[in-house]
């Protein structure tokens, strides 16, 4: 991860936005807070300095879990939790090294994958960080949770879509490094959300068309009318009411957002535009049928990894269609399903894919 790359967040920026016009003085001031020192975080390199020594040597995945006591310090934190221990008392604690080690091995046993980076990298974990943080996020080495503002938001640590999304992240840098800008990072964003979705179904065994295809559905507090912050069934139904406004993600490169490529703008609408992408997934994956992990899953993880950093909607939907062909060969029922689901959201497969066969 170099100086340049940005942090990448679970939290969509527009929904702290929307947050800073509650009723509600003690929300407004949890949004604030999230989005000032989200956006401090994102100029903060000095943690990563002090512990690259340490990641950078293969550790077979092994799991450290810290506790930040509300504190934004991440090196003064404590390891309360490491690979051979048993569970702790604290919830938070228990819920990321249980995350961690669902996520670990669903690449291990899926894409035959050895950790984030395909060299055992230690899997860091820091949780209780700050008051009200309302966010979770991969900062590309280490992930971070937030307990939320206990109105709006409940702990991050408590979805598995969450955990394994924002580890996806991770994947995605150590592969395509998709810059996280513009149709590049909306690619990037639904990379993380197929992942999280997948490992959500793998652990609970479900079928494509048993899951719900939702995205952080376990992180808000019962007071809140939300189904999720996304839904990759159906791009633009996760939310709609006064606190967040409606749910803007479009599901077909007709209602494509032009947003600004800044903080504001979320970087050119990353977690706005996935919606886009990630229904195709969801189209390749119940028209396959199955698990969502097995086929659909395998073309996805494949197509990844033949990525560059520019990739965008048309060139990663061409390069899916292409490793279909090669995975279960040309004409096949899964590269027929790829190529329906990409025309339903808008997306026109070419004959000549770019990317194939690199990766």
């Amino acid at each position: 991860m170099t100086s340049t790359t940005r942090l990448n967040c679970i939290m969509p920026p527009f929904i702290l936005t929307r947050l800073l016009d509650s009723d509600n003085a003690d929300i407004r001031k949890a949004a604030l807070s999230t989005l000032l020192t989200t956006a401090q975080l994102r100029g903060e390199r000095t943690v990563r300095n002090l512990i690259a020594r340490v990641l950078a040597v293969p550790g077979d995945g092994r799991r450290s879990i810290y506790d930040c006591k509300h504190s934004t310090i991440l090196p003064s934190a404590r390891m309360m939790r490491s690979e051979d221990d048993e569970p702790v008392k604290d919830a938070a604690i228990n819920q990321a090294f249980d995350g961690f080690g669902a996520t670990r091995t669903f690449y291990r046993e899926v894409f035959q994958r050895d950790s984030i980076d395909d060299r055992g990298m230690r899997l860091q974990g820091y949780v209780h960080r700050g008051t009200h943080y309302n966010n979770a996020f991969w900062d590309g080495q280490q992930m971070v949770f937030g307990d939320g503002d206990g109105q709006v938001f409940s702990g991050l640590t408590g979805s598995l879509v969450v955990i394994g999304h924002e580890l996806a992240h991770g994947v995605t840098e150590h592969t395509a490094g998709l810059e996280y800008r513009n149709q590049s990072g909306a690619l990037n964003e639904s990379l993380s959300d197929v992942a999280g979705s997948m490992i959500k179904q793998w652990s609970l065994k479900q079928t494509a068309d048993q899951a719900d295809w939702l995205i952080g559905s376990e992180i808000f507090t019962p007071s809140i009318d939300a189904d999720a912050l996304r839904s990759m069934k159906a791009p633009g139904t996760a939310f709609d009411n006064k606190l967040f406004g409606k749910d803007p993600q479009p599901a077909h490169m007709d209602h494509f957002v032009e947003l600004p490529d800044t903080e504001d703008g979320d970087n050119g609408g990353v977690h706005v535009n996935s919606g886009i992408p990630n229904k195709a997934f969801y189209l390749v994956a119940t028209g396959i049928g199955g698990n969502s992990w097995e086929a659909p899953g395998h073309i996805w993880y494949e197509s990844m990894r033949a990525s560059t950093p520019t990739t965008d909607f048309q060139g990663f939907a061409d390069t899916t269609f292409a490793k279909a062909a090669e995975l279960f060969g040309a004409g096949s029922s899964q590269q027929q399903a790829v190529k329906e689901a990409w025309a339903q959201v808008g997306i026109s497969i070419t004959t000549t894919p770019t990317l194939v066969g690199r990766g």
